[in-house]
């Protein structure tokens, strides 16, 4: 897409940590819905997100067309509700995986509602241990003052788009610790490279305070 790279100039760095194949994980901060255009238009391979399935099935025309952006986009869709829904999740990950394809993964599991840096899931760690594939932690910058929650129609700035060196992780995948430990450590080096401030608790139930204190 040459006309989005003239008009937001992404600002790009350590892009030479990205294998050109194999089986990989990207895991980025997620600041906006256009993480998901702006880190892949760097990459020189197709990368493939797990998007909640409740994208690809709502009503109406504009449910429609945002099916269709997000094939565009090429992300796959899974059920991530939870209990067995997360389990295949994961399995799709894994096939994926063990396919040789590159996935993008927001560990946060949904966009930070303020800016802040929040605790990872640990789905990532069972992949990246079963499949034995790198992952490569991203940090992406400004993206939310580009297009805030909500907003369509982004705002013309500079966007940057920072790759940190792979990391590779072994272990039980069934250990808790070891997932949590993996995935820690992820979190971190993206805290590195983006600066934001970290909160651990979870992203989601972030959203649920904010929720809470505009009602009181």
């Amino acid at each position: 897409m040459p006309l989005l790279t003239l008009l937001f100039r992404p600002k790009v760095s350590g892009l030479g940590h990205v294998p050109h194949n194999g089986p990989l994980i990207i895991a980025s901060n997620h600041l906006s819905f256009s993480d998901s255009i702006f880190m892949p238009l760097v990459v020189s391979r197709k990368v493939t997100f797990l998007a909640k399935q409740e994208y690809f099935t709502a009503p109406g025309l504009k449910g429609f067309l945002k099916k269709i952006t997000f094939h565009a986009l090429g992300q796959v869709p899974v059920d991530r509700s939870g209990g067995r829904a997360s389990e295949a999740a994961v399995t799709t990950g894994i096939r994926l995986l063990n396919a040789g394809h590159c996935i993008g993964i927001y560990p946060e599991g949904t966009r930070s509602p303020d800016g802040k840096l929040y605790r990872g899931r640990t789905g990532i760690a069972r992949l990246a241990i079963e499949s034995g594939a790198p992952v490569i932690p991203v940090a992406m910058k400004n993206t939310d003052k580009i297009q805030p929650t909500g907003k369509m129609i982004p705002k013309i700035a500079r966007v940057g788009v920072y790759f940190g060196e792979p990391m590779y992780f072994t272990g039980d995948p069934t250990d808790p610790f070891t997932l949590r430990e993996a995935t820690d450590k992820i979190m971190r080096a993206i805290g590195q490279m983006s600066g934001q401030e970290y909160v651990d608790i979870y992203a989601s139930r972030a959203k649920e305070i904010l929720r809470e204190d505009e009602e009181d």
